[in-house]
């Protein structure tokens, strides 16, 4: 991912920074052609009515769960110099396991003490999704979104946890349907001082 500049803004103002994911675009007449050989390798005949699509729906199913979408990092001058927690929790989230190319779906808990600036709130979500749109293990997903904000954002500390059923487990395998794997990330206080961080677990009730 690109590196974002830092968000310069006259005092008292809010600052925005356009962040921008760089991946190589998907190449969609390669994905076609990859998923139709797949299907005659599963026995499938791709020329089949109810199959002719399905290259194509495929490749654009993949491109879509693989395109992170840009947008404005708006931060806004702590001017109250609150110092309590900011949390958004059961924030949805869905990703692609990088070994078998199989979703995993749960919620995410985001939080953080802020520092000399506040984020919009909606802006977890889109931190959330901007790693969420790859190939993924939700180890590394849980600590990529944790210090991105920490890096971008400068608070006093940060915290996610991300509770998911991965497919590869419920649909094959061991088939374990309705188990959830939970993760957590932590920067600064919420990881260095006891107290914060048994608040930041009890407000999510991740109770990790």
């Amino acid at each position: 991912m690109s590196a974002p500049e830092p968000a310069v803004a006259a005092p008292g103002q809010p600052a925005r920074l356009r962040v921008v994911r760089d991946r190589t675009a998907v190449d969609a007449p390669a994905a076609e052609q990859a998923v139709s050989a797949l299907l005659q390798a599963l026995g499938k005949d791709p020329n089949d009515p109810h199959l002719a699509g399905t290259p194509r729906r495929v490749a654009d199913a993949y491109a879509e769960m693989l395109t992170a979408r840009q947008f404005d990092l708006t931060t806004f001058p702590n001017d109250e110099g609150y110092n309590e927690l900011v949390i958004a929790t059961d924030i949805p989230v869905q990703s692609l396991c990088e070994h078998h190319l199989l979703p995993f779906t749960g919620v995410a808990h985001i939080g953080y003490l802020p520092g000399d600036r506040i984020l919009g709130l909606s802006k977890l979500v889109r931190v959330l999704d901007l790693f969420a749109r790859d190939l993924q293990v939700q180890e590394r997903l849980t600590q990529q979104v944790a210090d991105w904000l920490q890096e971008n954002l400068s608070p006093r500390g940060v915290g996610v946890v991300i509770q998911a059923e991965h497919l590869c487990m419920s649909l094959r395998g061991v088939r374990a349907r309705g188990t959830r794997t939970t993760t957590s990330a932590l920067h600064g206080l919420l990881r260095e001082d006891a107290r914060s961080r048994q608040e930041f677990f009890a407000l999510t009730g991740s109770g990790v």
